[in-house]
């Protein structure tokens, strides 16, 4: 059974680790399926169970190779890595600790030793300066250099504000704010400016092949640890990337600038960004290279599937991993989740298969074979280990009449999600303040045409990392043409400002919606002026003009001086944040609803920074069960992305609202309250996980992007897209949900929906999926993502 410990491969000799043998000791599945796959993989259960496995087996080289050569990953990929090699090592003489490292496969009697390691950075932005926060090599300074102890002096960095200037040149005033031209390595330069790049680009190149020979003079890189880009790239070696490629300065490609954008302060800058990466011939060229990869998520699922089981090709990096004997894949459960023969693996080894696994089965079997569900065959079956294996476990005899079963469980699902509820009270929540309509619209529009239904609207967090300095100016701009005019006089001596004036908040949306409604820009911007007055009256405690005029001409200068990517000042991230609040509130303004019911709770974990912190009880989780015993819903709407998946936010923003459940289902007795899972562009649920399956028409879709285009006008830009579309997310979501559109018309035949009595199926060219849980079940999931995300 390829699950069962007799028949795991074990590791050969020639490459033995001690951690990982005892991983896989404790692990259901072997460390490679040769039918499939092409690298060594291990699979543990969570993200932090991940940075443990590769922080130990990290330590246990390090052990062995005291002074060898080391490469580390930057981003969020390695925040548990990081956090137990800090923690084993500075607690390493605790009796716990000692036991944890035997356990693990590690000598306790040996502390690992890292100022003598050499350490060689993977990669960097270009240009860029290496004294912002943003850069990588102020992220290697702060964890690994000063985090780990390593000795600065055995660093081979990338400073590029050292490649190739002259004492009196910033990278500024060769590259200003241009893209650098590489165009410049095969024409000459047309005047003595670009005469002079193409000098710098020269002595980049030269600079790149000089670290490649260093690197290789210490006999190559003897450990790396990386992550795998949305793309598959390793370090910033994108898809096509030569398997021979050498240290280089390179450009790359949308995905890894949509990837980059946040940490670089929008696609815009990004996109005129290059990079410096070792090359994936650098990380391969000593074939003692201990060469882990780590991946969290079934947002990774895909990629990992295609580096893990194709052949070499360009098209996945990660393949040319292949020539190391110590190549390794460290993963979740959910990144390991298209690996075939280990899910497999996991069915044979449960016992009794729920009915979300064998939907899930049967549907993807379907959709493989492009059938519709009931006309799948007996040989369907058999040819497929993994539906075979379930139509055993089913307990039903006849493929036909399981097939059929799962079908009307589909058709049950289309008719709750074209149903309108009534006499309803709705609480929908949100981690960002666009999650709600790019997650499903369409439903919250069917139920707002009940006035007998109840709807408040949350965002929990303040979501000013969305919001670009450029879009600051531009508003502060509209704001210098109005705050002069006898207008906004008269407005301010009727104190229309007031910051707690509900009435004076809903005429600033009604300004701006009526000014969508005319199609007048000059009325958009004034109400979009008359908002950031009110803010900046708010946030500064100020109501004299005077004064508040000197404030705006700081601000502009702050924004137009700070460097995209920057953390800002708090004051600063509060004014961001209300900009994207007012939209949320122009946005359901736009269906009939007032400030009243939308509401900001700015809860205090989301603070913009790479690691985020744990909600608390007083400042997060309090707030939201107030808001409940206020709101007193019978719904509760929620951000539902597996594990590792979606953003950060959504996780902690949904552990919030399950702590808050709790305390309130306690204090009132309410048991009977519905959760609404939903997803919108960051993750998909599967089909089988869904319970409530809702039909979008193409007035919806126009609905949807009209909205979203005049409501989140600082999301208008898509400064920070999806890896996977080059436009607003409301593009994405329609592409999302028309591709749910086609998945049903495969399972329940197209027939089904042309011939239709029902002129909304009919009209049907989307879904929406969402999950419907009871308070037990919700928790349930809840804890389970806590487990998969904490290791709790």
């Amino acid at each position: 059974m390829p699950g069962s410990n007799d028949n795991k491969l074990s590791i050969s000799k020639k490459t033995s680790s001690a951690v990982e043998n005892a991983a896989l000791k404790s692990s259901e599945f072997a460390i490679l399926y040769p039918q499939s796959e092409r690298i060594n993989t291990l699979i543990v259960d969570n993200f932090p169970a991940l940075g443990k496995l590769a922080a130990m087996r990290f330590l246990e080289w390090v052990q062995q190779n005291p002074e060898g050569v080391i490469s580390l990953p930057t981003g969020k990929t390695p925040e548990h890595f990081i956090k137990w090699v800090l923690h084993l090592t500075n607690h390493w003489q605790e009796k716990n600790i000692r036991k944890q490292l035997a356990e693990s496969g590690l000598d306790p009697a040996v502390k690992p030793e890292m100022r003598a390691l050499h350490f060689v950075q993977i990669d960097e932005f270009y240009p860029i300066n290496p004294k912002q926060s943003n850069s990588f090599l102020h992220y290697i300074k702060s964890y690994y250099l000063k985090g780990f102890g390593l000795d600065p002096a055995k660093a081979m960095l990338i400073d590029c504000a050292k490649i190739g200037l002259r004492k009196s040149e910033t990278l500024a005033s060769i590259w200003g704010d241009e893209a650098v031209d590489l165009s410049l390595r095969y024409r000459p330069g047309r005047n003595s400016h670009e005469r002079r790049q193409k000098e710098v680009i020269e002595a980049v190149d030269q600079w790149c092949v000089e670290y490649e020979m260093k690197i290789r003079e210490l006999g190559g890189i003897g450990f790396f640890l990386g992550g795998i880009g949305p793309d598959g790239h390793i370090g910033f070696n994108i898809q096509g990337s030569d398997h021979f490629s050498t240290t280089r300065l390179t450009p790359t490609n949308y995905e890894t600038q949509a990837a980059a954008a946040t940490d670089l302060g929008g696609i815009e800058i990004a996109r005129k960004r290059l990079v410096i990466t070792i090359g994936l011939g650098t990380i391969t060229d000593n074939k003692n290279c201990t060469a882990i990869i780590i991946a969290a998520g079934e947002a990774k699922a895909r990629i990992v599937a295609d580096a893990v089981c194709k052949e070499k090709n360009i098209l996945y990096p990660a393949t040319a991993l292949q020539d190391l004997p110590q190549a390794r894949f460290y993963l979740t459960r959910g990144a390991a989740k298209l690996l075939h023969e280990r899910q497999l693996a996991v069915l044979q080894n449960t016992e009794k298969l729920s009915a979300e696994q064998i939907e899930k089965e049967v549907v993807d079997l379907a959709l493989k074979r492009n059938k519709r569900l009931c006309n799948l065959s007996k040989d369907d079956f058999k040819n497929s280990p993994l539906a075979r294996l379930v139509l055993k476990k089913s307990g039903e005899k006849s493929a036909t009449k399981l097939c059929c079963k799962i079908e009307a469980q589909f058709l049950e699902k289309v008719k709750k999600g074209s149903i309108a509820l009534t006499n309803k009270r709705f609480l929908h929540t949100e981690p960002h303040h666009d999650d709600l309509m790019l997650g499903y619209l369409p439903f919250i529009v069917r139920h707002t045409r009940d006035p007998q239904n109840f709807h408040h609207f949350v965002c929990l967090t303040s979501g000013f990392t969305a919001v670009t300095n450029e879009f600051m100016r531009r508003k502060i701009s509209w704001l210098t043409q109005f705050i002069n005019t006898t207008e906004f006089a008269a407005l301010h001596s009727q104190s229309y400002f007031e910051p707690g004036s509900m009435i004076g908040r809903n005429r600033d949306v009604w300004q701006y919606l009526d000014g969508i409604a005319a199609n007048s820009t000059s009325m958009k911007q004034n109400g979009i002026a008359r908002r950031l007055l009110r803010d900046l009256i708010t946030v500064f405690d100020e109501d004299d003009l005077k004064n508040l005029k000197d404030r705006i001409r700081e601000l502009d200068s702050y924004f137009e001086k700070q460097y995209p990517g920057k953390k800002d000042l708090q004051y600063i991230q509060q004014l961001k944040g209300m900009s994207r609040e007012y939209e949320a509130e122009c946005l359901w303004g736009y269906f009939g609803f007032s400030c009243e019911t939308v509401e900001h709770l700015r809860l205090g974990f989301y603070k913009g920074d790479i690691f985020t912190e744990d909600p608390t009880h007083d400042r997060d989780v309090r707030p939201v069960v107030h808001l409940l015993e206020k709101v007193k819903p019978d719904i509760v709407t929620v951000a539902l992305d597996p594990e590792a998946s979606g953003p950060d936010t959504h996780y902690k923003v949904l552990q919030t609202i399950t702590e808050a459940l709790k305390i309130y289902e306690e204090k009132s007795g309410r048991s009977d309250i519905k959760v609404w899972g939903y997803r919108n562009v960051w993750f998909r649920f599967h089909p089988g996980e869904a319970d409530i399956i809702v039909p979008v028409s193409l007035n919806m879709f126009s609905i949807m992007e009209s909205s979203f285009i005049n409501g989140f006008v600082s999301q208008k830009d898509a400064s920070f897209p999806s890896y996977e579309h080059d436009g607003p997310f409301c593009e994405l979501a329609q592409k999302i949900q028309v591709e749910q559109f086609q998945q049903m018309k495969i399972l329940l035949g197209r027939e089904w929906f042309y011939e239709h009595k029902s002129p909304l199926i009919r009209a049907t060219r989307g879904f929406v999926y969402l999950k419907e849980m009871g308070l037990r079940e919700f928790y349930e999931l809840s804890t389970a993502l806590k487990r998969a995300a904490e290791n709790r």
